[in-house]
């Protein structure tokens, strides 16, 4: 426990040493993080104040767009500050607080994308029992469920790291605290609690996968004997969905499904679930969603327009 001591901050060692690479980086994730904000508070906003809000695929798209915002923020701010600063330090406190925000955030999203592909299961597979299975109480409920799943992920990881200790030296390869750098700092045989984070990350993000597919491939072989337009609706909902949880678990279970090593490419693959796929999401879920546009034009629209005729 004295040991941990030794080591009170850590440099992050980002994501290049060149100067002009890290201007280009901060310029295209300043972008990138506005495109989140605006594209997430329209979605927000759009569902919110229309009726989608009543209809539980939005509801838990409301909060999807929620949980893409605050898992992107606990990220992104503080990765284009070290791309300004000379030094990119981080408190070992602070390091701890990332690592525990991080994987809470991104734990609750993944229960929510559960959720959602729960939600389009049992309104193609059992549409006849779905305004009882998908009640406001149920949404609710798997709601809290999705923010316990978060934090039960998170603190586990956290107990994991927290208890570790560091030596020196202090030098994070990566742009932010993650688990599998810190257990490469760490002064002590890391090997078992790999095969925990492993468990913890890696394969309960490989079974959530499984079980989303297997759950789209059920709804695939349900959509055979629909009408041409019914089909084609739940095949583009299903689309958007499918498409999200590629983009999202892929890099997941490339990152963590391995034992404790770090390799060039995780950075690469981190920024698409922490920064492009936050980024993405309001567009897959739109460009093919009548009713997402159809709301984002009643809403915005009808603001402008009242907002035009007050001023007349």
């Amino acid at each position: 426990m004295e040991n941990r001591n030794n080591v009170t901050e850590f440099i992050l060692l980002g994501l290049s040493k060149s100067k002009r690479v890290q201007i280009l980086c901060f310029l295209f994730f300043l972008l990138c993080y506005l495109a989140i904000w605006l594209g997430n508070l329209i979605i927000m906003a759009s569902i919110t104040y229309s009726q989608l809000i009543n209809q539980p695929m939005y509801f838990f798209l409301n909060y999807l767009a929620l949980s893409d915002l605050l898992y992107t923020s606990t990220v992104t701010p503080k990765l284009m500050t070290d791309l300004l600063t000379g030094k990119k330090v981080i408190s070992y406190h602070n390091c701890m607080t990332q690592l525990f925000t991080t994987h809470f955030f991104g734990g609750v999203e993944v229960c929510i994308i559960t959720g959602m592909a729960y939600d389009r299961y049992v309104a193609i597979c059992k549409p006849l029992h779905y305004a009882i299975l998908m009640s406001r109480q149920r949404c609710n409920s798997i709601l809290g469920a999705s923010c316990a799943g978060g934090f039960l992920h998170s603190i586990g990881l956290f107990l994991l790291a927290i208890f570790l200790p560091f030596c020196g030296p202090n030098e994070i390869d990566h742009y932010f605290c993650d688990v599998y750098p810190l257990l490469k700092l760490a002064c002590t045989d890391t090997h078992k609690i790999g095969f925990l984070v492993i468990a913890n990350s890696g394969l309960m993000g490989l079974g959530i996968f499984v079980v989303l597919m297997a759950s789209y491939f059920m709804i695939l072989c349900n959509v055979r004997a629909y009408s041409a337009e019914n089909r084609h609706k739940a095949l583009s909902t299903c689309s958007s969905h499918i498409t999200v949880v590629i983009l999202f678990f892929a890099p997941v279970i490339f990152v963590y499904i391995r034992p404790a090593t770090t390799l060039p490419e995780d950075k690469v693959f981190t920024l698409f679930y922490t920064i492009i796929v936050p980024m993405l999401n309001p567009l897959i879920y739109t460009l093919r969603n009548t009713e997402m546009k159809n709301a984002i034009r009643k809403v915005w629209c009808g603001a402008r327009f009242w907002k035009g005729k007050s001023m007349i």
